[in-house]
């Protein structure tokens, strides 16, 4: 049997890296049929494949008695109206709970269950939020001019299921209207 030891990673508070670890990146591209304006995505892209948002995997162990973590970094901007966002995800283990705490910036977390309950909890630095198991959740950079950060905790073996969201979407969606953001209904969400 392996031995448990404990061990620590450095995260700034100020941009959220670490300087011993490497992000995984989410390009422009990787967000194809993610966001609403399709038109303004391809014309994003034929200018430049911008990186939209990264975070750590840092391999912890996939056990249940294990607790993967790391920071998210949601870059400002938008495509179209719609601020930059990361996938979102339902977890492989739908009865996985995880929290995010935010260290700068300012957000939103949405949250959708299979039944179409849905939640929003607005973030700014020094907010924690408890997602509950069975809810899908997604990350929402609604500043213009700083990155969103957060810190987040989960069980290491619950997966990540990113499909179901490509496939049908949230139910829901945060644009930018008159200058606020404004929650609307998504029109190309699918039963």
């Amino acid at each position: 049997m392996k031995e448990n030891k404990s061990y620590s990673i450095k995260f700034s508070l100020e941009d959220g890296y670490s300087p011993n670890r490497t992000t995984k990146r989410r390009m422009l591209s990787n967000m194809k049929e993610m966001y609403l304006d399709n038109e303004a995505f391809e014309f994003m892209l034929e200018r430049s494949d911008i990186c939209i948002y990264e975070f750590y995997e840092l391999g912890i162990p996939e056990k249940s008695s294990e607790l993967a973590f790391g920071t998210t970094i949601i870059y400002p901007g938008k495509v179209g109206n719609e601020y930059f966002m990361t996938k979102g995800h339902f977890h492989e283990v739908l009865e996985t709970a995880e929290v995010y705490y935010c260290t700068k910036g300012h957000g939103f977390l949405l949250m959708e269950d299979p039944e179409g309950r849905t939640e929003i909890q607005e973030m700014t630095p020094g907010i924690s939020v408890y997602v509950p198991p069975n809810f899908a959740h997604r990350s929402i950079n609604i500043s213009n001019t700083e990155p969103f950060i957060m810190f987040f905790v989960f069980r290491a073996d619950a997966g990540h299921d990113y499909k179901t969201i490509e496939t049908k979407g949230f139910r829901k969606l945060v644009v930018e209207m008159n200058g606020k953001p404004e929650i609307i209904d998504n029109p190309k969400w699918e039963i």
